[in-house]
């Protein structure tokens, strides 16, 4: 409860520092200098995501995630300051964005390392289901926030708020116990001190060898890049094809939204879902089918009610996925693991949204979210070919069973 609390409050610290940035950003320079500072965040972000791993698996995910945390409060509560007391230019911004990009990169694998080792693997499910109801509750609390705290102070007040939430966060963090990697865990984790760059290769060569946490993660990668472009482009670009504004364009998302927490949360209440494994690949079959067919749909409430569907569906695929890479992912892997599934998130998804949104300047909104959801279900089926997926079990309270 410590961890997801912390976790929490680094989920609302994280989107009241991005709208916060970005409205600083508009105030100091202007439409175009908003876009300069986010990108440059996201590039070290992405080159660095990968190494984040490594780093979180040599020295242990839990000193990481405390010294990327202490770092990032530090360098908001510094901000902060520096807008107070003086009037910088954008410089400060960019030297923000790009050194909490540094940051994000080591902190991002480092907490997602965390699950396995904090909790017992009959518990993960129930983990893992809070943890994704608590990520959407904090995207939906930060923006309220950071919007009262800029009408409030400014941007100065909102970056101070976004301190003292990850300074909350630091103080729950170090309160969290783990357990330790096992010597024999650990063993072909590079604890021989090899080097940066074999500890890298090694990792990559665990996730494409492993026969349940590869097909899962490659699934779930390709997924990704299949359904970003069109909840984010996509969804914008049909909302003004079709009239819907702006509200409509949001109660679409937030009926995903919606149904996504409602499923995560039975998921953390129920604690146990038998055939995991073949849940996970047909409920992700499903939720691709859905997701491309809101871009079929004539009006605001059809839409609505199919984003709703793939929400209940996709918060069950999402959690029986991710709690499968955890339980079967060996202790001394998780940060590499974890980097690989946060690296396409933000290194790789967002390369596509430029391609969605010349998709949709030529042939219309409704063809993104079609070859959308048609990536998204080839790559649900790549697990049905590893037969070791199909019979993927959650463990069951009170027992550990070993990785793949």
């Amino acid at each position: 409860m410590r961890w997801l609390c912390a976790y929490a409050a680094s989920m609302v610290g994280d989107s009241v520092y991005f709208l916060s940035l970005g409205w600083a950003a508009a105030q100091i320079g202007g439409p175009a200098q908003v876009g300069m500072v986010m990108a440059v965040g996201a590039v070290p972000r992405a080159l660095l995501m990968l190494g984040g791993g490594v780093i979180a698996d040599r020295f242990g995910p839990r000193m990481v995630v405390i010294g990327s945390d202490t770092a990032r409060c530090a360098l908001i509560i510094t901000v902060a300051a520096l807008l107070w007391l003086t009037a910088p230019g954008l410089w400060l911004l960019v030297v923000l964005a790009l050194l909490f990009g540094i940051v994000d990169a080591l902190f991002m694998p480092a907490v997602g390392a965390l699950p396995a080792r904090i909790t017992g693997q009959g518990e993960l499910m129930r983990l893992l289901g809070l943890k994704n109801f608590v990520e959407r509750i904090g995207r939906l609390a930060g923006p309220p926030m950071a919007g009262f705290a800029l009408g409030v102070g400014g941007p100065e007040a909102a970056f101070a708020a976004a301190g003292v939430l990850f300074a909350l966060s630091l103080v729950l963090l170090i309160a969290v116990r783990i357990a330790s990697v096992r010597p024999d865990d650990a063993a072909s984790a590079a604890r021989e001190k090899g080097s940066a760059w074999r500890e890298l290769r090694d990792g990559l060569r665990y996730v494409r060898r492993h026969p349940v946490v590869g097909p899962l993660v490659v699934s779930g990668c390709i997924s990704q890049i299949g359904i970003s472009p069109p909840l984010t482009v996509g969804i914008v670009l049909l909302g003004e094809e079709r009239g819907w504004g702006p509200a409509g364009v949001g109660f679409v998302l937030g009926s995903m939204a919606f149904g996504a927490g409602v499923s995560t949360l039975g998921l953390a209440v129920a604690g146990r879902f038998p055939r995991a494994g073949l849940w996970a690949t047909m409920t992700l079959l499903v939720a691709s089918a859905a997701i491309g067919a809101i871009g079929l749909m004539p009006n605001v409430p059809a839409a609505a009610s199919v984003a709703l569907t793939a929400g209940l569906v996709s918060g069950l695929c999402g959690g029986l996925s991710s709690t499968l890479i955890q339980a079967n992912t060996e202790p001394g892997y998780l940060g590499r693991v974890s980097s690989v599934m946060a690296f396409t998130a933000v290194g790789v998804t967002p390369l596509f949204f430029p391609v969605g949104g010349w998709a949709a300047g030529v042939w219309g909104a409704p063809s993104v979210f079609i070859v959308g959801g048609a990536v998204s279900m080839a790559a649900s089926l790549l697990p049905l070919a590893a037969r070791a997926v199909w019979h993927a079990e959650l463990p069951e309270r009170g027992r550990v069973s070993k990785p793949g």
